[in-house]
């Protein structure tokens, strides 16, 4: 096309939505004239669904669930009065206990007020409070903010590490809606000890923020802890932003949570619409339908031009990646859908992969996120009439087309500003978007049997390992091979696996195992002396 009928395309298919200040431009994606029409039955067929899911029906077969997050921004629409009261009662404390922290009506043990904050989750859990920790963070924010979103020693070192002494001063957020997950359980016994290391208890420095009931539910309570705020079963982890999970992290930093709740309520009014050509979550759904061919054969690629958005990309990953990769449609039948997605930022992605996104493989569409906005204030000048963020916009501007010209389709989302209002719109934005796909290519959106199926494997290997260490306890003084041990503990069929946790505990102190080297790696013995 020339200029002027791309013009015109773009004209033609620019959604436009002034009360949330988000355009969503589809103008560069290779659809066919007649894919609206042909798309027009199967996406009333989601809108449907979507209208059922909100009035309670169960959309979560599965699990036999409901799926609830677009009641905690608009209370009014919960199926009882009890689930409305719930989500209304839950963010009236969550405002009343941040303000208690802020005005330090609520300290620490050694009665110095709370200045900073551990946030100890996985998955969910810690990627969006990860998100809006960074797209609105600001010098004055109210508590700064580390997180523990990994089972990972050293990772958890390096951030007590940069605690140091503030950890006095450090209020300690524990999420897991069943208090059972390994990774977070790890993490609060970790942050257990470092507390008890410095003379402190977590139980006054600590927050629960888990299902009711739950392990974490009872020993928050056992111990006293400051506070415990609800996990619903109806709110799963990857669309749990808006719920106590992100709204609390939020409040104690100090953002503007009822922007956040304003920004996403009203994108939920915008994606009810029943005209889909004016439905943004429902232009996404359909663009990502036709790139992969209802399939997923195309990559999504997040490029938000905008440092406060980096993270958006890792945001959108378990959106999208946890709720729509699934090997079984809603019928059973085996269908392996799903849409892979990676993301850096504006402009750091023109030096990283732009290359191959416009000259090599051709499988992929990129969401561009464009922020009309720079700063607060003005900039200066780098020459004459030019700022920073003009080149911002003429980096964006040139990425896109070079990879128009190269037949490569793109989705651009312009937002006025990033604030909270705007985050909260996005979260929403893509949510709706997630929920019209997964009916379009009819598979459960709402659960993750694949996560679970690691855990499991997980939990093996670690009873694997209690074995391994056993037998060597047993047999004290004494040096074996990996095949040795596997056929003592009668775990011939998982060698490899023996083997790996053999190598795993010998470079570590924790268990006192000693490797002794082989003439080959195959052929190291292991024995505890």
């Amino acid at each position: 096309m020339n200029s002027l009928q791309l013009w015109e395309r773009y004209r033609t298919y620019l959604n436009v939505n002034e009360s949330l200040g988000i355009m969503v431009d589809i103008s560069r994606m290779n659809f066919s004239e007649t894919f609206f029409n042909e798309m027009q039955e199967p996406i009333q067929q989601a809108f449907r669904k979507m209208d059922d899911l909100e009035k309670g029906a169960i959309a979560n077969p599965d699990e036999n669930r409901r799926v609830g997050h677009y009641w905690l921004r608009n209370p009014s629409l919960a199926p009882n009065v009890d689930l409305r009261h719930a989500i209304e009662q839950t963010q009236v404390r969550i405002r009343r206990f941040a303000d208690d922290i802020h005005s330090a009506r609520t300290r620490t043990e050694r009665g110095a007020p709370f200045r900073h904050l551990l946030v100890i989750g996985i998955g969910g859990s810690a990627l969006g409070p990860q998100f809006v920790a960074n797209a609105l963070s600001a010098p004055d924010d109210k508590m700064s903010v580390s997180f523990f979103d990994n089972t990972d020693p050293d990772g958890m070192s390096r951030t007590l590490a940069r605690l140091g002494p503030r950890l006095a001063e450090t209020m300690t957020v524990v999420i897991s809606k069943s208090g059972g997950t390994k990774e977070t359980r790890n993490g609060m016994l970790e942050a257990k000890g470092a507390y008890e290391e410095a003379g402190l208890h977590l139980g006054r420095h600590a927050v629960a923020v888990t299902g009711e009931g739950s392990d974490l539910d009872r020993l928050a309570g056992s111990e006293s802890w400051l506070a415990r705020f609800p996990m619903w079963d109806w709110v799963g982890g990857r669309t749990s932003e808006l719920s106590a999970v992100g709204l609390l992290p939020a409040a104690l930093q100090g953002f503007d949570i009822d922007g956040m709740l304003r920004g996403a309520r009203t994108m939920d009014e915008v994606t009810r619409r029943k005209d889909p050509r004016n439905n943004p979550a429902a232009l996404l759904a359909m663009m990502w339908f036709s790139a992969g061919q209802g399939r997923g054969a195309k990559d999504m690629v997040i490029l938000p031009y905008k440092d406060r958005l980096e993270l958006f990309s890792r945001y959108l990953q378990q959106l999208v990646m946890e709720s729509l990769g699934k090997e079984k449609d809603l019928d059973g039948k085996i269908v392996h859908q799903g849409i892979a997605v990676y993301g850096n930022k504006g402009s750091t992605d023109q030096h990283a992969y732009v290359q191959q996104l416009r000259e090599g493989i051709n499988n992929f569409f990129v969401t561009f996120i464009e922020v009309l906005k720079d700063r607060d204030g003005k900039s200066i000048e780098l020459e004459p009439g030019v700022t920073s963020g003009d080149y911002l916009s003429g980096f964006f501007q040139g990425t896109r087309q070079a990879l128009y010209e190269n037949g490569r389709g793109s989705i651009t989302l312009t937002v006025s500003r990033v604030d909270a209002e705007t985050i909260g719109a996005l979260i929403a934005l893509f949510e709706r978007a997630v929920g019209f796909y997964g009916t379009l290519v009819n598979v459960n959106a709402y659960h993750q049997p694949g996560v679970e199926a690691g855990k499991k494997a997980a939990a093996g290997v670690i009873s694997l390992q209690i074995r391994i260490l056993s037998f060597l306890a047993q047999n004290r003084g004494h040096s074996f091979s990996a095949e040795e041990i596997a056929r003592g503990i009668e775990a011939g069929n998982e060698i490899e696996t023996v083997f790996k946790i053999l190598h795993h505990a010998a470079a570590n102190p924790d268990h006192g195992v000693l490797l002794s080297p082989g003439r080959t790696v195959f052929e190291n013995t292991f024995g505890i002396r």
